[in-house]
């Protein structure tokens, strides 16, 4: 999910990373982008439909996979 995020493919619908959607499919754990956005993962912001992306602990734990 985290690569996914950081390629550019997701959107949610809010800025708590709600409705998380991969490629325009809703991803099926429908409190994952919350968990992501609580853990300090990932962060969205502008209009909606939103783009999360990686946050610096977020591209961190990315590198370190």
């Amino acid at each position: 999910m985290l690569r996914a995020i950081a390629a550019d493919r997701c959107t949610v619908t809010d800025g708590e990373c709600h409705s998380l959607t991969i490629d325009g499919v809703c991803f099926c754990d429908q409190f994952a982008g919350v968990r992501l956005a609580d853990d300090g993962l990932v962060e969205a912001s502008g209009a909606a439909p939103l783009r999360p992306h990686l946050t610096d602990a977020g591209r961190s734990l990315l590198a370190a996979a």
